[in-house]
């Protein structure tokens, strides 16, 4: 069945439409077979829910075909400037898409200040980059697409390269999966002062040789996430979790997942991380259109509600708007 129709056999009422969201990580792409451009975006934005900003979170989308490599990914910023500058036109609604921009730069290359140089002079929406880290030794697990090496977090050119973002006051987005959330411990501790992002939950892996063990891997998780908790300059994404890599198989299915399903196994993900991290250091996100395998938008962002129901007003207005436009400097 197309995604689509899929997607529409689950409708549900909107809870608490208008509550101001900015949604700090979604993609734009156009591949031969799977497009997610303004349009596309605009439709799961606009299905319910009260979108006021989001942020565009790099992925390889529209990379320079020529000149020097490490150059060639400010092509993605360039793009992503131009659907920023549509959205700022208010001829696709009140919406600020693409307010933001993380882009990709490799931080283990020589020229790494440069590019970030580079992409700064593209665009004065970019705000950092995410250079992800996701390596399992599992070859039913893939890495991520930046195609690191083991323990790049860890490598003395990377951090070479990442410390060019604090001196030009940039944020670092970290991808990686629940094995290696220790790495990230020690990277921020290594560098106090430079804000970083933890993606997705830090991935805690479903598939391969984690499948079956959820229990035992959440226990190791909790204890890990705690860790990195304690490291003052690191923000958390709540999002990225129903990806066929963490093993629910929601997009296996004939029928869609509805919010109450997606609450049933991600809650306690959640929860752990606004205690650890506190709601001014979370943000819900969407991941889309990743996410999109598994739920709709709308179906996503009232999972998010149902988890945050017990939240003051004030930690709601963090957990959707407020910590993702701080950390990003989102400017609408």
């Amino acid at each position: 069945m197309e995604r689509d129709a899929w997607l529409a056999q689950v409708q549900e009422e909107i809870l608490e439409p208008d509550l101001p969201i900015c949604d700090p990580h979604h993609h734009l792409w156009d591949h031969p077979t799977n497009r997610y451009l303004l349009h596309e975006l605009l439709a799961d934005t606009g299905s319910g829910h009260n979108v006021v900003s989001t942020v565009f979170m790099e992925c390889m989308a529209m990379y320079r075909a020529d000149g020097p490599e490490a150059l060639r990914p400010v092509g993605e910023t360039e793009f992503v400037n131009g659907v920023a500058a549509m959205s700022a036109s208010g001829q696709y609604g009140d919406g600020r898409m693409c307010a933001s921009i993380v882009g990709f730069v490799d931080l283990t290359l020589p020229e790494a200040g440069a590019a970030l140089d580079a992409h700064m002079a593209a665009s004065p929406r970019f705000r950092g980059i995410r250079h992800a880290s996701g390596w399992d030794p599992s070859e039913e697990v893939r890495n991520s697409h930046t195609n690191p090496a083991e323990g790049l977090l860890a490598d003395g050119a990377f951090r070479t390269g990442f410390a060019e973002l604090g001196k030009r006051g940039l944020t670092f987005d970290a991808w990686m999966y629940h094995t290696q959330l220790r790495e990230l411990t020690a990277l921020a501790r290594a560098f106090p002062d430079q804000p970083i992002v933890l993606d997705h939950f830090g991935g805690p892996l479903g598939i391969g040789p984690y499948a079956g063990r959820r229990e035992e891997i959440f226990a190791a998780w909790k204890d890990d996430v705690a860790e990195v908790a304690r490291c003052e300059n690191v923000v958390a994404k709540l999002g990225g979790l129903v990806m066929p890599i963490n093993g629910f198989g929601f997009h296996k299915r004939e029928t869609p997942a509805t919010s109450d399903e997606v609450v049933a196994v991600t809650r306690d993900y959640y929860l752990h991380m606004i205690d650890c991290f506190g709601p001014e250091r979370c943000m819900f996100e969407s991941n889309f259109p990743v996410d999109r395998q598994s739920c709709s938008y709308h179906v996503l962002y009232n999972s998010f509600k149902k988890i945050a129901a017990g939240c003051s007003a004030a930690e709601k207005a963090a957990l959707f708007h407020d910590t993702a436009v701080r950390v990003y400097r989102v400017a609408v």
